[in-house]
């Protein structure tokens, strides 16, 4: 299947399918340089399948390091200065093989190099269905994750489900995390539906019928990032679960879809202390729900709430000295607002309660 953005210019496919790498020829540039940046997992994974499909002598591959560990200052100039050495120009072109941080980076680099050169997206991870579309890239700072970036389109995204059949069990929750975060911006019935076809991690590992899902992911987030490109509005409801996610990302090192899941959780003990939208029964559900499938929900009793605080604390999306947080407060209805942070240290140990029970 194939998508297309529709913004007023600059638009791009968005081509999701089994072997889709196969359509990558097209959108190769005769003439130009094609540099494949590559996760040294994958390509350690599907090394054949991969020269089988990009064996030209124009296209030149690197090998970057594999997950969050390449978006560190130190490796994005090293990557730069080894581009700029190879005499790129402004007709090059950058193709990101990898997860959501091969993307990330590769995108910053695509964006910075030169003033500005294209690159292509080709996620490998369930994650990347959602990091690959809206053209947000960039790299971590020491205090804090993707606190260095800039917008800047790809030319074509092309996924290729082959490369879901390696994944761990790690990574599929990860991916399904951001997954579930769309449906609930879409309906409670996308909700619903998605946890009948996946009830735990057994039946979620073998990824049956998750084309549909990603379409649905996808096709939500492209709808609410045409409308609102440079998060000035209603593009911040995408960081649903991120506030808090974000804090036991950076400081347990945990994937980051397992992290949004749990920082989903919280923000519905957020919601129900503000009588909001959850209940004590829907925090439950979904207590369960994801013990079902495995998601790392005791992090929390080790957690230092002191910490996430202050990490929380360097989230993008505050103002001044206040945290902002995604709140729900109807089905597929939203709202930013200001947090405290006695309201963070109550919800975490009712949360942990809540899990310990």
């Amino acid at each position: 299947m194939i998508f297309k953005t529709t913004y007023n210019d600059n638009n791009y496919p968005i081509i999701l399918k089994q072997n889709a790498l196969t359509d990558i020829k097209h959108y190769l540039k005769e003439n130009e340089q094609n540099i494949v940046l590559i996760d040294q997992d994958v390509y350690r994974f599907h090394k054949e399948y991969l020269k089988e499909q990009l064996e030209d002598d124009d296209i030149k591959f690197l090998t970057i390091m594999s997950g969050e560990v390449c978006k560190q200052m130190s490796y994005f100039e090293s990557i730069s200065e080894k581009l700029l050495s190879m005499n790129i120009t402004r007709q090059s072109q950058l193709i990101a093989i990898g997860g959501g941080a091969t993307g990330d980076f590769v995108g910053f680099l695509a964006a910075t190099l030169l003033r500005g050169i294209d690159f292509i997206q080709v996620p490998t991870t369930l994650l990347a269905h959602d990091s690959a579309i809206g053209g947000k890239v960039g790299i971590n700072a020491s205090v804090g994750k993707n606190l260095i970036g800039a917008f800047h389109r790809p030319r074509a995204v092309i996924y290729d489900t082959k490369f879901l059949e390696t994944l761990p069990h790690t990574e599929i929750r990860s991916g399904y995390g951001e997954i579930y975060k769309h449906a609930i911006l879409n309906s409670e019935a996308d909700t619903t539906r998605l946890m009948e076809v996946y009830p735990s991690i057994k039946e979620l590992s073998q990824l049956e019928n998750i084309e549909t899902f990603l379409k649905m992911g996808i096709e939500t987030k492209l709808k609410i990032v045409i409308e609102d490109e440079f998060e000035g509005g209603v593009r911040k409801h995408l960081n649903l679960g991120h506030t808090f996610g974000h804090g036991i990302e950076y400081l347990t090192k945990i994937a980051h879809g397992e992290a949004v899941m749990i920082g989903i959780l919280f923000q519905k003990v957020i919601n129900k202390n503000r009588n909001l939208y959850d209940t004590l029964d829907t925090i439950d559900a979904l207590i369960n729900y994801l013990k079902e499938l495995g998601y790392p929900l005791n992090i929390l009793n080790d957690a230092d709430i002191e910490l996430i605080f202050e990490y929380m604390k360097k989230d993008k999306k505050n103002i001044g000295q206040s945290i902002q947080m995604v709140l729900q407060k109807g089905e597929a209805s939203f709202t930013i607002e200001s947090v405290s942070k006695d309201e963070v240290l109550d919800a975490f140990n009712e949360l942990k309660a809540l899990i310990n029970e």
